[in-house]
């Protein structure tokens, strides 16, 4: 096994370049003014699969964008892993918090990456963390050989929602099939203290428009005699919250998972630095359910938070004037047991209810998804828990994550096998954000530990049929 290191050692230079032409286009689903460069992404990505070894690949259609798909099968009667990623990145605004270019990668120190840091958009999400995947199928391919089957499944929607991806794996479940689906689209807890997210939340997102007279009006000979929508809409999204900030959504409760004290009791011992948390985020106080901890607020307990408010006159200087409608955009986070449909329609009959005389409110669902959690006593983990023993020299602790893959239940419900999350992202990388950044020395260690996984996967699946 240490010629794998010492490949990626010798290689390292190569492999950051490689990454960097990826990431210096800019891939913004989001956006259709980024339709060519989504093309050219995608693109680049099949090239790359097909020089590291795959003997097939291709760009599928779908109703949005491509979806690269590639494979290498030595033996049928060998175990298949299927490599999930994603090409498409979040749009870079706003650009003036930039320190430099989103999409004209530098390394750069931080106090967290002595060894530097990749700074662009995508850098950690999810180029960087997709692409150390392809270049593991290298090194595996130049340091004895793959030692199972591998496919690759990257799609460039999931930054909006992957609303093809569903009709794609349902209609290609053959195609599809594998024994161990993998994904690098999480993160760790620190460098030194490596982690595999056993859990994710699922997500209810939807947008609200609330409307009042039928144009804008004057503040001064309206105001106080007709429903200003702006007033409205932020009372109404004050009353969904508590004073002990639980949701007060009639039944929103009603499936949630509870937790046993002794899981909550492990949890307690995954290092966390409430001070440092604070410090990192320039916060005098956290905020959260009354009730649970920091880390159990993030990761085993539903949400709900405003993504984006506005309506009115924004722009520089005074216009007075009441709004005729009011805008929110709304995500809830969702644990095990809470199905999306179910919440967005609780939500939905509890938003119109709120309503005064005077205004008419509409709500629009965006994207959802399940919630999804491994236990770690499977194959999948133990495989996962000796790759990170082999290269960081300590076994991964195993972590909820607060975050949302929706495609996970997905792949669980119509491809019937795991997926092992092996993030290897911290949360100081800023994605989403600008000077989103990945550490060099998390994009080798992960091209290393991926490889080992490979190994140790196909070993244990064997030792077990």
């Amino acid at each position: 096994m240490r010629a794998i290191s010492s490949y990626i050692t010798k290689h390292k230079n190569r492999f950051l370049e490689e990454l960097f032409s990826l990431i210096r286009i800019p891939s913004i689903s989001a956006d259709s003014a980024y339709e060519q460069h989504m093309e050219a992404a995608a693109k680049a990505v099949q090239i790359a699969l097909k020089d590291v070894g795959c003997t097939h690949t291709e760009l599928c259609p779908t109703n949005g964008y491509p979806i690269v798909y590639a494979e290498k099968i030595i033996d049928p009667k060998l175990p298949t892993v299927l490599v999930y990623g994603h090409y498409d990145v979040q749009p870079p605004d706003p650009l003036d918090l930039w320190e430099t270019p989103p999409f004209e990668p530098e390394i750069r120190e931080t106090d967290l990456h002595p060894e530097g840091a990749i700074f662009a958009r995508g850098a950690c999400d999810d180029k960087g963390q997709m692409f150390m995947h392809i270049k593991a199928m290298e090194v595996m391919e130049q340091t004895g050989g793959l030692p199972c089957n591998i496919k690759f499944m990257i799609e460039g929607e999931e930054e909006v929602g992957s609303d093809n991806l569903e009709d794609f794996v349902r209609a290609n479940t053959k195609k599809l099939e594998n024994d161990v689906i993998l994904i690098s689209d999480t993160g760790m807890i620190a460098n030194d203290i490596p982690s595999i997210t056993t859990g994710l939340r699922g997500l209810s997102y939807v947008e609200v428009e609330v409307t009042g007279p039928n144009r804008d009006l004057h503040s001064g000979l309206y105001g106080g005699a007709v429903a200003n929508p702006v007033n409205i809409l932020t009372q109404m999204i004050a009353s969904l919250q508590d004073e002990n900030n639980r949701i007060t959504i009639p039944g929103f409760y009603d499936n949630v998972e509870i937790v046993s004290a002794a899981e909550r009791a492990e949890m307690a011992k995954i290092p966390f630095a409430l001070d440092a948390y604070k410090n990192a985020l320039d916060i005098k106080a956290v905020h959260g359910e009354e009730g649970y901890t920091t880390l159990e607020r993030k990761s085993i307990r539903p949400t709900l938070d405003v993504n984006g408010i506005w309506g009115g006159y924004t722009g520089e200087g005074a216009k007075t004037v009441i709004a005729s409608k009011a805008f929110a955009k709304i995500s809830m986070r969702l644990v095990p047991n809470q199905k999306s449909e179910k919440i967005t329609k609780l939500f939905t009959e509890h938003f119109k209810s709120l309503a005064p005389e005077g205004v008419t409110v509409k709500v629009t669902p965006h994207h959802g998804g399940e919630s999804y959690v491994m236990h770690p006593d499977g194959l999948e983990f133990q495989a996962a828990s000796k790759a990170y023993l082999e290269t960081f020299g300590k076994a991964p602790l195993p972590v909820r994550d607060g975050g949302s893959i929706p495609i996970v239940a997905l792949f669980e419900e119509t491809l019937k096998s795991k997926t092992v999350l092996m993030g290897f992202g911290l949360d100081s990388d800023a994605i989403h954000s600008p000077n989103e950044h990945f550490g060099v020395f998390n994009f080798l260690k992960g091209i290393e530990t991926i490889s080992h996984f490979y190994h140790h996967f196909t070993t244990l699946h064997q030792a077990n049929q």
